[in-house]
């Protein structure tokens, strides 16, 4: 077994919701930037001035005539909580060719290239929105 492998079945059984995982990519990768005060899931009590919201609406293989594909399609929005508006919303659609022969670890590794370039590119764009703020 590779380390992107978990010992799936013919199921395809996650070791947890894609959407957690990626939320925790995303935390982690926005916590890392160092651009924002302070960064925490929707879970925590902690309250900050923004709530940043997601919708999934792909993330799986396809298989196509050129061959195989990992999807990737969020649509990210920034929530004013005191303004009561989303004042930034952005979308990502991405296919990632699947390398080599159709196994479980060659989708995964795609699928994970997919979300590390999707994450990469929607928060240099919220960060270019924070950017183009005025100073308060």
């Amino acid at each position: 077994m590779t380390d992107v492998e978990l010992g799936v079945d013919e199921y395809h059984r996650w070791s947890e919701p894609p959407t957690e995982m990626i939320e925790q990519i995303l935390v982690e990768h926005l916590r890392r930037s160092g651009q924002y005060k302070s960064v925490q899931k929707i879970s925590s009590t902690a309250r900050g001035d923004f709530l940043l919201r997601g919708h999934l609406t792909s993330f799986n293989e396809i298989d196509q005539s050129g061959g195989i594909v990992a999807r990737f399609n969020i649509q990210l929005e920034l929530f004013d909580q005191k303004a009561g508006v989303v004042v930034w919303s952005e979308p990502y659609s991405h296919d990632e060719p699947v390398v080599g022969k159709k196994s479980v670890s060659a989708v995964v590794e795609a699928l994970q290239k997919n979300v590390n370039a999707g994450i990469e590119q929607l928060s240099a764009n919220l960060a270019q929105y924070f950017a183009s703020r005025p100073a308060h």
